[in-house]
């Protein structure tokens, strides 16, 4: 589809790239999400469950043990302490209750790492939604007792068995999904990926991330902080925290990838899932397999925000392979008492060298985006390998 209206894009990233049975529904999505986003009671309604369910807001902890060791002051955006163990709930509420609104009783949704799944299941349970959750084959084995969770929360998983079998062909089959079902189905997609409008949608439904955050470090630092840093896969947990920072100049953005599923690092620009954007795909644009220990980074995509930003400077964007991954997992978890998720153990990893770099007593905020209980297993597995 062309470019026919500039709020479709990021610069020239994002679009609607689909198939005309989608316009409908996208249509419908766009005038909902606009409409909601400005009605009090909506947002009243969001607030409330956002606190009350979810738990928020979510502390700025200041990490004493870190900072000691690392010369820098490092504060962590308690995302892990929400219910279901992540920043995913804060999306799956507000797009439960858009559904809600616009008369939608199924819920579909797509997960790699288990926690948007998890997410969706529990805020679909919360608003009497039927829900069904596309989930790769090699995902399931990996993140079981994610699938468990979702399953008791009354979630039908619905293994996907084609290409890699992970997050990128879990997305694919939720939208051939939606293509048939879209009178009585919401496609809650659960990173700032995909057509327009949800790369929005998703990034104003986890912003509060960021809004928080700022609020929090000024009553702690009376300042700003010098860097923010996240980890990215579609981007979601990344852009929530950079976006209400993204006009405070002096601010450091760094975005931390698994070296595996690196588009914004080693990706070219092409199509993926609906919107232009930095896509791992080979020099005939077939899109290429991905790699990463953490499952919510294994995708060969990202959303189209993030390309605009790494084209215009604004955001630094790096790798961090497995080993590093596991190394951020058990520093973090030795030092502080946390354990967190694999994907923001990338960014924890990062953080070392990120401190040699920028010098003694600059302040860092780092989303710490899920916990790790998901990932024991992945992590045992990994180091018996290497026994």
């Amino acid at each position: 589809m062309s470019r026919k209206q500039n709020k479709w894009y990021f610069g020239k990233f994002g679009g609607r790239f689909i198939p005309e049975t989608l316009l409908f529904p996208l249509n419908e999505l766009e005038e909902a999400f606009f409409y909601y986003i400005k009605d009090k009671g909506f947002k009243e309604e969001l607030n409330y469950f956002l606190k009350n369910f979810a738990g928020r807001p979510t502390p700025l902890y200041f990490a004493k043990n870190l900072s000691e060791i690392l010369g820098i002051k490092i504060y962590l955006k308690r995302e892990d302490l929400l219910h279901t163990g992540a920043h995913k709930i804060n999306n799956t509420i507000a797009q439960c209750l858009l559904a809600k609104r616009m008369g939608k009783k199924r819920i579909i949704a797509e997960t790699g790492a288990g926690q948007h799944g998890v997410a969706t299941a529990s805020a679909a349970a919360l608003f009497n939604l039927e829900c069904d959750i596309y989930m790769g084959e090699e995902d399931i084995k990996r993140q079981h007792v994610n699938v468990e969770r979702m399953k008791l929360l009354g979630a039908n998983v619905i293994p996907v068995k084609s290409g890699s079998k992970t997050l990128k062909e879990a997305v694919s089959e939720a939208i051939r999904d939606w293509i048939k079902n879209v009178k009585n189905t919401y496609y809650l997609l659960g990173s700032c990926v995909g057509p327009f409008p949800y790369p929005v949608i998703v990034r104003e439904f986890q912003k509060v991330i960021g809004e928080e955050a700022k609020k929090q470090i000024l009553e702690k630092e009376k300042k700003l902080p010098d860097y923010l840093i996240a980890c990215v896969g579609g981007g979601s947990n990344a852009i929530g925290l950079f976006y209400p920072f993204l006009k405070e100049k002096k601010i450091k953005m760094i975005g931390v990838e698994a070296y595996g599923a690196g588009s914004l690092t080693k990706g070219k620009i092409g199509i993926l899932q609906g919107a232009l954007t930095y896509v791992l795909q080979n020099k005939n644009g077939q899109i290429l397999d991905t790699h990463s220990i953490a499952p919510g980074l294994d995708y060969p995509g990202v959303g189209p925000e993030h390309s605009f930003l790494k084209e215009k400077g604004r955001v630094k964007y790096v790798t961090v392979n497995d080993k590093g991954a596991i190394y951020g997992f058990k520093f973090l978890t030795k030092v502080e008492g946390i354990i967190p998720a694999l994907e923001p153990s990338h960014a924890i990893y990062y953080l070392k060298k990120l401190a040699k770099i920028i010098g003694k007593g600059k302040v860092v905020i780092l989303c710490l985006s899920g916990r790790g209980d998901k990932d024991l297993d992945i992590v045992l597995r990994y180091e018996k390998s290497l026994s």
